[in-house]
């Protein structure tokens, strides 16, 4: 695996990551308590189960992301990541979350979304949008994006590259095999 180059950016939903860090925190507490208190098959049962609604906190939370390098646009969904190299990006805009263009596909990133609050905001035309709003955050990101396809779309080449997310597929199904396994033993 390359290392990451040293001019990346990364960008996800601040709300999302606190959120994400809160319950994984009430999570591991929760498993520590059955760890120490709880060491039978129904405890885990019970430790696995929790282990499994971390694991879904984190991917629904905390993993979806943006990430811009000279070499490409990482766009890291719920269970997908997606590489697109520059001279693929057509076109980028953001409605509800932002939207990357690769000539006929779309390429939708949760890491980078509007407020229903700025949303409202926006269209009834009442209050000022305040200059940190998720618009404003949006926007930033839409420009950086723009600015990175303009400078590198000529030495970033290749096809997009679709993958799995695969050691959290792999945790959330090793988690459920133990939690079946204990349910049948208990």
């Amino acid at each position: 695996m390359k290392p990451k180059s040293p001019e990346s950016e990364y960008y996800m939903s601040a709300s999302n990551r606190i959120t994400g860090s809160i319950v994984l925190v009430i999570g591991a507490l929760g498993l520590l308590d059955v760890i120490l208190e709880w060491r039978t098959a129904s405890g885990l049962l019970v430790g696995s189960i929790i282990g499994i609604f971390m694991v879904l906190a984190y991917v629904g939370l905390m993993r979806p992301s943006v990430t811009l390098s000279p070499e490409k646009l990482l766009l890291r969904n719920h269970l997908r990541d997606h590489e697109i190299p520059w001279s693929a990006v057509s076109g980028v805009d953001i409605t509800d979350i932002l939207r990357v263009h690769t000539g006929d596909n779309k390429y939708r990133a949760p890491g980078v979304q509007l407020v229903m609050r700025d949303m409202r905001k926006q269209r009834v035309g009442g209050r000022k949008l305040a200059a940190d709003s998720s618009i404003s955050k949006a926007d930033f990101v839409v420009n950086r994006i723009e600015t990175h396809q303009d400078q590198y779309a000529a030495q970033s080449t290749g096809e997009v590259i679709t993958r799995w997310a695969r050691p959290e597929l792999i945790l959330v199904g090793v988690l459920a095999v133990v939690a079946i396994v204990a349910a049948l033993v208990r």
